[in-house]
């Protein structure tokens, strides 16, 4: 059972590394397929035996690295962007779309898709309406990490570019951050899916498959992240689409897809508070390795010690900001409450309703005094969750709060 998983998805993979191989051109559209596929395909790989090294790794120093493997293909893609935008500046507001698309979908659209998901599961098990999702108290430390990064975010729009210097912060930032989850309590993980059936292999056997999948995953997303992006913006340019959109929307909804998946088939299985947890933790990746990584990479290609962003790529990053604002905001309290769902989605949706400038504004304002209204009524939880990142924080188990509607 464990291989046929595994096989389907190594198969899908080999177009794309024949076409690598045999240095092989094809049409636009081809090779967005082609390389799609077979990101999408490692991306299930990688998430897979990440989930399973947790056997061997554990506690939540485990769910960061995991959440770092999961958006490694988000990564590989935007950091070749970035890298080609240092020589071909027309590349500079492809890094910047990529980043603000993944990091809006991951939040507007997973956030919301799981917590819904958990709710219904919860309520049908327990015969009642669950109205929210109560996260477990050490969340409040990767809570308190997405806090601090989302407010230096808007550093960006602010001044108009990623500097080096804030990018320096922002890796800083995130190497405290994995230090600081791996002095958390430890828990045993439970697996769901192709990744317990590794885990519930012997030792050497784990370990070997899991290493060999991370190495070929990884191997293959390298292989393709440059060709795929290509291919993307070929295929815009020659069927008259939006590149922008495209690269923005089309690429993070293939490369986060997995991570997706894993997030709602814990909250299938009644997890949401760790589907939950592990989606907080790659928005923490997001807002410090990824956006830290930019600039560095736009460096490396040629570029100045500044990835310096026009018109439109700061109304995406103030919109991108405003959106995680609001999220950390609602979530001070460690509550996720049913119309704070449905509320990011909403939100989620209109920017396609309304794709203009204006409306770019209009939503970052709407976004923003929610934000407030939900500070205000959780400002007791400020501090703590602040302070969080700097101290030590207890670890319980989640649980759901139900009322009858």
């Amino acid at each position: 059972m464990l291989l046929k998983p595994l096989g389907l998805c190594a198969v899908l993979t080999a177009p794309a590394l024949i076409l690598r191989v045999t240095d092989t051109h094809p049409s636009p559209l081809i090779g967005l397929l082609l390389f799609g596929m077979a990101v999408v395909a490692a991306s299930f790989l990688l998430a897979w035996a990440a989930e399973a090294a947790r056997v061997d790794i554990s506690g939540p120093l485990a769910i960061a690295i995991l959440a770092v493997i999961a958006v490694l293909p988000e990564y590989a893609v935007d950091l070749y962007f970035a890298y080609t935008a240092g020589s071909d500046p027309t590349y500079v507001a492809y890094a910047a779309a990529n980043m603000t698309g993944s990091n809006r979908l991951l939040l507007g659209l997973g956030w919301s898709v799981v917590v819904l998901i958990a709710l219904v599961v919860a309520s049908r098990r327990s015969g009642r309406t669950v109205k929210e999702l109560v996260l477990e108290t050490g969340h409040r430390v990767e809570l308190g990490f997405l806090a601090i990064a989302s407010v230096v975010a808007f550093v960006v729009p602010l001044t108009g570019q990623i500097s080096m210097m804030l990018g320096f912060a922002l890796l800083g930032f995130f190497v405290f951050y994995l230090w600081r989850v791996s002095r958390a309590e430890a828990e045993e993980p439970e697996l769901v899916g192709p990744a317990a059936r590794l885990g519930a292999l012997p030792m050497r056997a784990r370990r070997t498959m899991v290493i060999g999948l991370f190495v070929f995953a990884a191997a293959v997303i390298l292989a393709s992240a440059e060709p795929f992006a290509d291919s993307l913006i070929a295929t815009g340019r020659s069927f008259g689409f939006d590149e922008f959109l495209l690269v923005q929307w089309l690429a993070p909804l293939a490369s986060e897809a997995p991570e997706f998946i894993v997030a709602i088939l814990f909250a299938l299985h009644g997890r949401g508070a760790d589907a939950i947890g592990t989606l907080i933790s790659s928005k923490v990746n997001q807002w410090t390795l990824l956006v830290g990584s930019l600039p560095i990479a736009y460096a490396l290609g040629g570029g100045g010690t500044s990835l310096v962003l026009d018109g439109r790529q700061v109304e995406e990053f103030l919109l991108t900001a405003t959106q995680t604002l609001l999220g950390v905001a609602a979530l001070l309290a460690l509550r996720f409450p049913r119309w704070l769902a449905f509320t990011l989605l909403g939100l989620f949706a209109l920017q396609f309703v309304f794709p203009g400038q204006e409306a770019r504004y209009a939503l970052s304002a709407v976004y923003f005094v929610i934000a407030v209204a939900a500070l205000i009524r959780n400002r007791r939880h400020i501090r703590p969750t602040l302070t969080a990142p700097f101290r030590g924080a207890p670890a319980t188990k989640p649980e759901l709060v139900d009322s009858v509607a």
